[in-house]
């Protein structure tokens, strides 16, 4: 009987894969590449933005230096930030307004800012969630004393809409949730979204936002939430005051909409049986308010992570909404120079107005909501105005 053993030879086999894997580990440390290898670090990069040409620096950041050095102190002098020996607070606020403003996401940003995922995640978190606190400092009321000069200088707005304090409108901001709540943050029109709803005043200032509610949400029940409940700190506008709405939303005391089923007065779109003094209102009210249109244009130019928030959770998706329209605030205040404020036409987009009604909503619905809202304070003080205008003209 021979003295051999197969267990000897079992020992062997796994002392020699032992011995071969320490090996192998040994050379991938030895042979290991960075990640991070540019010859420019974050902190570098930071340096050449700041002491470089400034249109380089509005194109990264969408702010000039002047700004972007108040950004620097307020964020230094309210203790938001701390400063880090490998992350001073003038990079931690550029990293995160390239990622807002270039709509990169969080791997993109690593790479630029040689930084890791979880750093950056990090810094757009804190960043984001300060400037949130800092929203009552930036997004204020309105003065429901003042007409503004856009009114008050523009024969075709004063004095006719001198109680209007601001417009109101909702946009869909696309965001990224979990399959078990994708139906409800999908919107008509088939993508996942926030609905944000905002008033801005006429200086391009967004003077009240909510965001995070369901793209499903209609914006006038986002409207009538948020004004009927005192959580929501809702700016509502005095007796004889006003905010501008479109079709979409109830002509009510302090909201004043455009007749419904009316085109606007211009030459290519009259009807022989449309009624010419509430096309010429509709025309007008359509002109002011186009303020928040072209507000909404210049906030999604400017920071292109709008158009498409990263895969975060929705609370901090939420909060980079808020966090823009703060720095869009701010950078008006501190910039007004700003070309992308510049007055442009104010053509008149009804957009969808008309199929924001509702769209199980029927021509017979719209006529008798006609009939209510005319009935009520706002649809006499909607009349005087289109009377007013109508009479003005043809004198």
């Amino acid at each position: 009987m021979s003295g051999y053993d197969s267990s000897d030879d079992d020992d062997d086999v796994v002392l020699l894969v032992c011995v071969m894997d320490s090996v192998i580990r040994k050379i991938r440390r030895q042979s290991r590449v960075p990640k991070h290898v540019s010859s420019f670090s974050g902190h570098e990069k930071m340096c050449e933005l700041i002491t470089g040409h400034e249109g380089l620096l509005l194109e990264h950041i969408r702010m000039n230096r002047d700004c972007f050095h108040r950004l620097v102190t307020l964020f230094t002098v309210q203790n938001c930030l701390q400063e880090k020996h490998t992350l001073t607070v003038q990079e931690q606020l550029m990293m995160f307004l390239t990622m807002v403003a270039h709509g990169d996401s969080n791997r993109r940003t690593s790479y630029e800012w040689k930084h890791s995922g979880e750093t950056v995640s990090r810094y757009i978190d804190t960043i984001s969630s300060h400037l949130v606190q800092l929203a009552s400092r930036f997004i204020i009321p309105p003065d429901f004393d003042d007409v503004s000069t856009v009114i008050a200088e523009n024969r075709r707005f004063f004095p006719y809409f001198q109680g209007c304090v601001g417009a109101i409108d909702g946009m869909h901001i696309p965001c990224v949730v979990d399959a078990d709540v994708a139906a409800a943050y999908r919107n008509r029109k088939g993508f996942t979204s926030q609905n944000v709803m905002a008033v801005v005043d006429f200086e391009m200032k967004f003077t009240y936002l909510v965001a995070g509610w369901e793209g499903s949400c209609h914006d006038a029940r986002v409207l009538n939430v948020v004004t009927s409940n005192p959580a929501f700190m809702f700016p509502h506008a005095p007796e004889g005051k006003y905010y501008l709405v479109d079709a979409g939303y109830k002509n009510k005391p302090g909201f004043l909409a455009p007749f419904r089923g009316q085109n606007y007065h211009l030459h290519d779109r009259r009807r022989e049986d449309g009624d010419r003094r509430k096309e010429m209102f509709n025309y007008r009210h359509a002109s002011l308010r186009n303020v928040i249109e072209r507000t909404f244009g210049v906030w999604k130019s400017r920071f292109r992570i709008l158009r498409g928030i990263p895969r975060y959770p929705l609370e901090k998706q939420r909060n980079i909404v808020i966090a823009c329209a703060v720095l869009h605030n701010f950078i008006k205040l501190f910039s007004s120079e700003d070309a992308a404020f510049n007055p442009e036409d104010d053509a008149v987009d009804d957009g969808n107005a008309e199929d924001d009604v509702g769209e199980a909503s029927t021509q017979q619905q719209q006529q008798q909501q006609q009939q209510r809202e005319e009935s009520n304070d706002m649809g006499h003080i909607r009349d005087h105005i289109a009377n007013a205008m109508w009479n003005d003209r043809l004198d």
